[in-house]
């Protein structure tokens, strides 16, 4: 799913991971870093309807959350535990 997110232009990188919802069902929630001089404003529906193109009706994240940086260890990797806390 990260990969397909991050073949999307405006996506500079993205990280996935599961949450819990209120059905305490699991989903997938995704972390997105945008281009510079990208806006979030709509981005939601765009980068799920390509995500689903790209690996299928079914599996999209169904949550995305736009930030700023990526928690990460001193050699680049993503700290994935600090995304689900």
């Amino acid at each position: 799913m990260e990969s397909a997110l991050v073949s999307h232009d405006c996506v500079l990188e993205a990280a996935v991971v599961p949450f819990e919802d209120k059905d305490e069902l699991t989903k997938v929630k995704a972390f997105v870093i945008l281009q510079d001089g990208e806006d979030a404003e709509g981005k939601f529906e765009i980068l799920k309807e390509h995500v689903k193109d790209k690996i299928g009706k079914w599996k999209y994240p169904r949550q995305i959350e736009f930030v700023d940086a990526l928690p990460k260890t001193a050699t680049g990797k993503i700290q994935r535990f600090k995304l689900r806390a």
